[in-house]
Order: structure tokens, then sequence, then C-alpha cells
């Protein structure tokens, strides 16, 4: 077995002190997506983990891709029917994370969601490439299937169906909007004296605190 006791890296490329970060935590999640997704290093900036509650108590999370950011949320796109979808559904809540290691930052961001109107999910879903398009069409995803083969011949019966019409959004697949109750950012600093600023929104306003690294 592989000893990891020694795999460290010392954390010094930026800091994240109370008075130069915005009063609103969407304008300072902007500013640090921002410097994400022109920095060269990072390669997918809008890829987030999102953790949802299983019914076994278990957290369970996956890697998706953030499509679109508002003052009121955070937007993503998924397959209803999906472990996540169905875990959303009975909790209406999801812990999302943002992790750019060449950056030294992370952010958690703990939100309530809601699926959003149908004609905003219609308008992303044909906004896709067909491929893409028939991709969520064919995939029953989460559930067991019998084989790779069972996909490939699904896609293929929805190539050629609709070969030249437009492909309908299916009713099981859509959009999200994560409402964010608390935004967490985390800078790493030397020492292990790490910087973590918290915003907890409280009624309408949002409450600034650093917590302890």
């Amino acid at each position: 077995m592989e000893n990891l006791h020694d795999k460290r890296k010392i954390y010094e490329k930026s800091q994240l002190i109370e008075s130069e970060i915005k009063e609103n935590p969407i304008e300072q999640f902007r500013d640090w997506f921002l410097d994400a997704s022109v920095n060269p290093t990072v390669s997918e900036a809008n890829a987030m983990a999102v953790s949802t509650l299983e019914d076994d108590g278990c957290p369970r999370t996956r890697m998706v891709l953030l499509k679109e950011y508002t003052y009121e949320g955070f937007i993503f796109y998924t397959n209803y029917d999906s472990r996540k979808g169905k875990a959303i559904a009975k909790t209406h809540k999801a812990c999302l994370h943002f992790f750019w290691p060449s950056l030294e930052r992370q952010i958690i961001i703990k939100a309530d969601l809601e699926k959003i109107a149908e004609n905003l999910s219609d308008g992303y879903f044909h906004s896709r490439p067909k491929g893409s398009q028939l991709g969520a069409a064919v995939s029953p995803q989460s559930e067991v299937i019998p084989n790779r083969e069972f996909l490939e011949v699904k896609l293929k019966e929805l190539e050629e169906k609709f070969e030249d019409s437009e492909v309908p959004r299916p009713g099981n697949w859509g959009g999200y909007i994560a409402k964010p109750y608390e935004i967490e950012f985390w800078q790493g600093r030397p020492n292990r004296l790490h910087d973590r600023i918290i915003y907890s929104l409280k009624d309408l306003d949002w409450e600034i605190s650093r917590l302890a690294p």
C-alpha cells in the first residue's frame, strides 16, 4: 500500500479577506467563476459536484455542469427520474461544490431546489447538439439496463425516427434552479490556515462570517 502521509502541497496563490469580498455571494461567485473561466489550467470551470441524500441516509455525489447562474440561483439540467431527481423530489435540497485546484479555491453551496419553467427547459434542450438531445431521450438514467447494445439500438431507432424532424424534449428531462441559503468560499493559505468565508441567508439579507480552517 502506498503511504500518502507526505503527499501535500503549499497553498500560497491568493487570499480571501473581508475588506475585499463582495456583500452579495452571487457577485463573489461571479468574480471567482470568471477567474476560473479564463484560467488555462481549468478545463471546465462550470463542472460542479451535486450531492443529494439517498433513502439510506447516505449522501450521493456526482459531477454536473452548471449552465446558468443568476441572483436567484444556479441552474443545471438532468433527468427528473434519475437517482438525483428522485432524491431532490423528496428533500428539495442539494449541496453544490466547485473545486478549482490550480486556483486553490473551492465553493460549497447549500440550496433549495425547484424545477424551472417548462419553456425554459424546452429552450435549453433545443439549443443542445442533436446528438445530446437524442442521448437524453434514449437513456433511462440510473435504471439498470441489460448491456451497452440496448442504448445503441435505441439511439439508432431515434436517429432514424427524427432524421428530418425536431427531437421533442422528454417530459422527464429538464432544469433545476438551486436557490442558495448558504455559500462558503474557501481559499487555500500557507500552513493550512486557509481562508473560509461563509454567507448565510437570514430573512432577505446575507450574513457574512469567517470560519476557522
